[in-house]
């Protein structure tokens, strides 16, 4: 996923918001429904976690430095991260909070008694535009990779954070939707307040489900399946390497990987012909992947008994 399709997204989803924000805080106003309120407070939320992706697609593309010699990449997902604990927290909570207090003390809506179903209305027809912006920017680099699949092994976090919020938005508009008209229908507040709890449900759903794919990127993933293949065809395909005896790949961000790997190389080969060979071998490998910015490989000469440790260490390749 290029970072431009995912501003892109992120940009329809921050307009959608904050303008659906206004319209449901003047619904609440006018009611008092508490689905309207959730749904407020849910795109005020939602408003904040686009921002915070802005910024972190902003802070991680800062040079490298002494301190940092890798970079800022993984700064994206640390405010992904942060989107989800600001979903559950500000959003899910906060509706659960609201449709206890609802359900417990249910008031009908008396006045301005069919603006939130307008109001909810136009907010769907905004969400989906913001939606459909998000589905658009992620088939560009999705593939045949079903959606679930898509979310789960994305390593830019943005898309599919805006695909998994506009969902959760959608869904929670709808029950909110429901949860006015039957009071309306009813006179029972307690719809509306079965409304708002279905909405911090969802919320707190999606916030878990952001967390744990986000935590696994901050924790390290390697390159995919098929990039991983890629990387072993070009290291073999050149001219005095052996085999593979071990390879390890990390994203230091969405757009950056890294590649150690050891290499078993003939006894009999001389320096200068190992050096051009390993320096080949780095123009193949980011011939096949463009993101693998930074190359580590390490010559050695296989025996049956030589290790391939996990955890072994790797030494610099002869280019920088």
């Amino acid at each position: 996923m290029s970072s431009e399709g995912g501003t892109k997204a992120i940009i329809a989803a921050l307009s959608a918001n904050l303008g659906i924000a206004v319209t449901k805080f003047v619904a609440w106003g006018l009611t008092g429904s508490s689905s309207m309120l959730a749904e407020a407070i849910h795109s005020v939320a939602d408003s904040g976690n686009q921002l915070l992706l802005l910024i972190g697609g902003k802070r991680s593309q800062r040079k490298a430095t002494p301190e940092h010699p890798f970079g800022y990449g993984r700064e994206r997902y640390i405010y992904a991260f942060i989107v989800s604990i600001v979903l559950f927290s500000v959003g899910g909570l906060f509706a659960l909070y609201e449709a206890y207090h609802k359900i417990q003390h249910p008031e009908a809506i008396h006045s301005w008694q069919w603006v939130p179903v307008a109001v909810l209305v136009v907010a769907i027809g905004l969400e989906s535009y913001s939606f459909m912006t998000a589905i658009r920017e992620s088939n560009h680099t999705r593939g045949r990779t079903t959606w679930v699949n898509f979310v789960r092994r994305a390593k830019a976090p943005e898309l599919p954070v805006v695909l998994l919020e506009d969902t959760g938005a959608l869904i929670g508009l709808v029950f909110a939707l429901l949860g006015v008209v039957l009071t309306l229908i009813t006179g029972n507040g307690v719809w509306d307040g079965i409304g708002t709890a279905a909405i911090g449900i969802l919320l707190v759903v999606i916030a878990v489900i952001l967390a744990i794919e986000t935590k696994s990127l901050l924790i390290g993933e390697g390159a995919n399946p098929e990039d991983t293949r890629k990387i072993e065809q070009a290291i073999l395909a050149g001219d005095g390497i052996e085999r593979i005896i071990h390879m390890k790949t990390l994203h230091l961000g969405p757009e950056e990987l890294l590649v150690a790997v050891k290499i078993a190389v003939p006894s009999t080969e001389r320096a200068d012909d190992l050096a051009r060979h390993i320096d080949e071998t780095e123009v193949r490998i980011r011939e096949a992947i463009p993101i693998a910015r930074v190359i580590y490989i390490e010559p050695d000469i296989f025996h049956e008994r030589t290790p391939a440790a996990v955890g072994d260490a790797t030494a610099p390749s002869t280019t920088a």
